[in-house]
């Protein structure tokens, strides 16, 4: 007896419980450890950042800009101050309107109500927006709903002036 509880920890015997020690001993078993687990996850979520890294540095310095939703909107000559003109977008079944203040400034917006989709104008003598279907009125500035039953802001359109010539350059559905 006891020759066999002297082998039973060395290497090499056949006894179940020594082979159940060796597999603790395993080079495979140290190679899959959880820190080894831990840094494989941490190098891959470092190769994955700097993956995506020249994407955030394109898309911070406006790389991507889309030429497709560009469109050109009117001369800036041909909009004096106090007035404003229709257009339609991003698409040929949004109708927007662009305003030029009395203060010079460029103010656009789609011009469907929120409310009902009615037609807004702009008032000049007010410098307000105007839903005539049910008296609501839009603040110029913001679009956000001044009177009336509109509850929600109407989709801003970003615009910009390049060689006197004003271009819609993207929209805005803005809530709150």
């Amino acid at each position: 007896m006891n020759s066999t509880k002297n082998n039973r920890h060395q290497t090499g015997s056949r006894d179940e419980m020594v082979e159940l020690v060796n597999n603790v001993n395993r080079v495979d078993d140290i190679k899959l450890n959880r820190r080894a687990f831990l840094k494989a996850t941490a190098g891959a979520s470092i190769a994955l950042g700097l993956a995506t890294l020249p994407f955030s540095v394109h898309a911070a310095f406006g790389d991507f800009e889309d030429e497709e939703n560009r469109l050109e909107i009117i001369p800036l000559a041909d909009l004096p101050k106090g007035s404003s003109v229709t257009f339609n977008y991003p698409t040929d079944n949004d109708p927007a309107l662009l305003v030029h203040t009395m203060a010079g400034e460029l103010k656009a917006y789609n011009s469907a109500c929120t409310h009902l989709m009615c037609p807004v104008f702009y008032e000049k003598e007010e410098e307000v927006l105007l839903c005539p279907c049910h008296k609501g009125y839009f603040d110029l500035n913001s679009g956000h709903p001044t009177a009336g039953p509109p509850q929600r802001e109407l989709p801003k359109i970003e615009t910009e002036v390049v060689n006197g010539i004003v271009y819609a350059v993207d929209r805005q559905v803005r809530h709150g």
